[in-house]
């Protein structure tokens, strides 16, 4: 109910939401054009993502390859492409927060 008991202005109210939903398709295509890095090892292995979070590159320095032991290779691509996301779920949170809350709420939304 709108203070002093009048009715919204549908077209107002239509024409904010239309406007929001612009500003966050805008945002979202900021973030797919946006490189985010992460980084194990001491740097050793480095993962960029995109803001929404796609595997765009991974490089591996060629120190830390040993056919004898993959598994730590292994392990320190997941932990830079895990850090790379969480940066990029940080940059989601930043651009994305203020629309989120706009539209009435804070987090969930589909990326």
């Amino acid at each position: 109910m709108i203070p002093g008991g009048g009715q919204p202005n549908m077209q107002q109210l239509l024409q904010q939401a239309q406007k929001m939903q612009q500003d966050l398709a805008q945002a979202r295509e900021e973030l797919a054009n946006t490189d985010v890095d992460g980084e194990a090892g001491g740097g050793l292995v480095k993962a960029t993502v995109s803001g929404v979070g796609d595997l765009k590159a991974l490089k591996i320095d060629p120190k830390i390859v040993d056919p004898e032991d993959t598994d730590t290779l292994t392990d320190l691509i997941i932990a830079a492409v895990h850090t790379a996301n969480e940066n990029a779920q940080t940059l989601q949170e930043q651009k994305l927060g203020p629309l989120a809350q706009g539209l009435g709420g804070g987090s969930g939304l589909p990326f």
